[in-house]
């Protein structure tokens, strides 16, 4: 004979079948959950922040670089690493560049750079210079002072970038500008829908606000755009930009191989004379050369192969067409040529520039790699050393010689 339940328990029955169902249905979804991926394949920190405007840099747009990647950020395909996003919280404003993980998918992972073209300190001095160019307080309207400046209304008549629309901006790459080079700007520039013309049809009026600003603030990003890496050239992939900051893929600074065996150290120094060597001469009789140079502005690869990691204090000369020096004067000089350095600095003629002028800037870091290796008496590199490292920057060799 079944025992009956007595009424207490036929009125609690419900109640636990209840809870007995519930407890079921999350230990079924908990079990039928996939296997999680290997760690290499996603953060180790799931980034739930929402990234803010004023973060990204939207909030000044359309004095900005671009907005092609800002979907991904949104859609968390880009996350900060997790020594930077502990907590859960976004990444200091104040850092230069910040390692990130990118994805197409969602499931895949790999390594970027997420930079920003001038320091967070900069960018306030510079948008301080642009209220004060039509003499209004601390904060006004960045975008619409630069809509109103004689030089962007002459950029929205314009169908076609020329020379005389860049005269005055204090871009090493706009030091001595040609048609060919400024065509090449436009054509490949990919923060707009249908790149592939030298015309600027295509181009909405924020299209071309953002391009000026870019030439006017710092000239990497064109350079990556304009130069890929597909194409042979020393420089890591644009991948795209969000407001003020710049995705690129990922590399390691030059620095960190300073005391690395001598082989390593012999073969990056190496490599880095054969960049020169692909900047000084290359297909497109474009002669590339830097105004200054520190081991930060190199990168290596995982591959091992080195990289142009910083092309903002690279300039470049068009021997095909003969470049002439862009003209410095107080009539094309505006507040676009005074956004991150004084609007008193003097453009050299590009007629002065030697071929070797970035091979004696290299010499620094390069003695720095190598005599930071251990060399262990090993013959074959000390005499490579001895060719590479000259005891002045006078004597030093031509490439042919080396």
């Amino acid at each position: 004979m079944e025992p009956r339940l007595g009424p207490e328990a036929v009125a609690l029955h419900p109640r636990w079948l209840a809870m007995l169902l519930l407890g079921l249905s999350a230990l079924s979804s908990f079990l039928s959950l996939p296997a999680s991926p290997p760690p290499s394949l996603v953060p180790r920190v799931r980034t739930t922040y929402n990234l803010g405007r004023t973060f990204l840099g939207l909030d000044k747009c359309n004095a900005c670089i671009g907005t092609s990647i800002c979907k991904k950020f949104f859609k968390e395909e880009i996350r900060f690493d997790d020594l930077l996003a502990s907590n859960l919280e976004l990444p200091s404003h104040y850092l230069p560049s910040y390692p990130a993980n990118y994805s197409d998918d969602s499931k895949t992972w790999r390594t970027v750079e997420i930079s920003r073209l001038i320091s967070k300190y900069q960018n306030e001095v510079s948008d301080r210079r642009i209220c004060a160019s039509i003499s209004a307080p601390k904060t006004c309207s960045i975008e619409r002072v630069l809509r109103k400046t004689q030089r962007f209304q002459k950029w929205l008549q314009a169908k076609r970038l020329t020379p005389d629309l860049v005269q005055g901006l204090p871009s090493p790459l706009l030091r001595c500008p040609t048609q060919r080079l400024l065509d090449r700007v436009v054509r490949r520039y990919a923060e707009v829908a249908d790149a592939g013309s030298i015309f600027m049809d295509h181009f909405t009026d924020r299209d071309k606000l953002r391009l000026l600003y870019t030439l006017a603030v710092n000239t990497h990003p064109i350079l990556l755009q304009i130069f890929p890496g597909v194409e042979g050239w020393p420089l890591p992939k644009y991948l795209g930009s969000c407001g003020r900051l710049l995705i690129s893929t990922s590399t390691r600074p030059l620095q960190e191989f300073f005391g690395a065996p001598p082989d390593q150290a012999a073969d990056l120094a190496y490599q880095l004379l054969g960049v020169l060597e692909s900047l000084r001469s290359n297909d497109l009789n474009y002669f590339f050369y830097f105004t200054h140079v520190n081991a930060g502005m190199f990168g290596i690869f995982n591959n091992g192969h080195l990289f142009i990691r910083d092309a903002s204090a690279l300039g470049v000369i068009d021997k095909q067409e003969g470049s002439q020096t862009a003209t410095t004067t107080r009539e094309n000089q505006d507040v676009f040529s005074c956004l991150v350095s004084g609007c008193q600095a003097q453009l050299p003629s590009c007629d002065t520039i030697p071929e070797k002028h970035s091979l004696v800037l290299v010499l620094i870091p390069l003695k720095h790699l190598m005599s930071c290796s251990e060399l262990n008496g090993d013959p074959p590199t000390e005499r490579y050393v001895h060719i590479l490292l000259p005891r002045t920057c006078d004597d030093y060799l031509t490439w042919e010689e080396m």
